[in-house]
């Protein structure tokens, strides 16, 4: 794990993040790639959603954990996409020079960064003059969750809180665009997009997973007393009555001056 991240969240989150595609998670950065750009997507995963960004232009991903970069760059062979590629790297220091990329997206990775500013920074860094910022950012305070019961909020209270020892900020949308203004970009635009990205009850399930694995987990021993009720909780809601879930991702386009 590299310092700034949060740790990965298991099975289940990787079968989500393999889910994910271009026509539903970067529909909102699509108008900036242009034939023959340079994309960078910063936090790729297993590639699914890079696969699928500006088919006429270079695109490169980038993901910390090398295990993920050799399932995407398997996935990049399979479909004959010979204009994408896939190198392992921090968002805190990306291999690329001063200047050189033209769009910079990423989708899901700030809410896991201690160090969003220092991100922001590298990525002004990379960009060249009038290059593109697009990056989506979940933003927990907005999600909708009907019922929300009170096991439901002291389950996810938890789920914040493990969130939190890891490193990242569950809030991160909600002050993204103001760090991106923070950082040197100029025509900053952000908007609200809600997504079922899970059902109501699988969401339940993830909580009670992540919570228990906690509880077992020596690292989190000063917690422990807390996780356990959340968890408590967590199991609650799971055998509950079905409900809604959709999650806020915050949008964010910005230019590199």
């Amino acid at each position: 794990m590299l310092e700034g991240y949060a740790p990965g969240y298991g099975a289940d989150a990787v079968t989500m993040m393999s889910a994910r595609t271009a026509a539903e998670r970067a529909t909102f950065a699509q108008p900036l790639f242009r034939p023959g750009t340079w994309v960078v997507d910063l936090g790729c995963g297993p590639g699914s959603i890079t696969l699928g960004l500006a088919a006429e232009s270079r695109v490169t991903g980038v993901d910390r954990d090398a295990g993920q970069v050799v399932l995407a760059r398997e996935a990049a062979r399979r479909a004959g996409r010979s204009t994408v590629d896939f190198v392992v790297g921090s968002a805190y220091d990306l291999p690329f020079a001063d200047g050189s990329v033209d769009v910079a997206f990423s989708h899901a990775l700030f809410e896991h960064l201690s160090a969003p500013a220092d991100a922001l920074a590298e990525l002004r860094r990379v960009l060249r003059p009038g290059g593109k910022l697009a990056l989506s950012t979940s933003d927990w305070s907005k999600a909708r969750l009907r019922p929300k019961t009170a096991n439901v909020d002291a389950a996810l209270r938890g789920h914040y809180l493990l969130r939190r020892r890891a490193g990242g900020n569950p809030f991160a949308g909600r002050n993204i665009a103001e760090e991106c203004v923070r950082a040197g970009f100029t025509e900053v635009a952000s908007r609200a997009k809600y997504r079922e990205d899970m059902s109501y009850r699988d969401l339940a399930k993830y909580v009670e997973s992540r919570l228990d694995a906690a509880i077992a987990d020596p690292a989190y021993a000063r917690d422990r007393d807390q996780l356990a009720s959340a968890a408590r909780s967590a199991w609650m809601w799971t055998r509950g009555g079905d409900g809604d879930f959709s999650q806020c991702w915050v949008e964010v386009t910005a230019t590199r001056p």
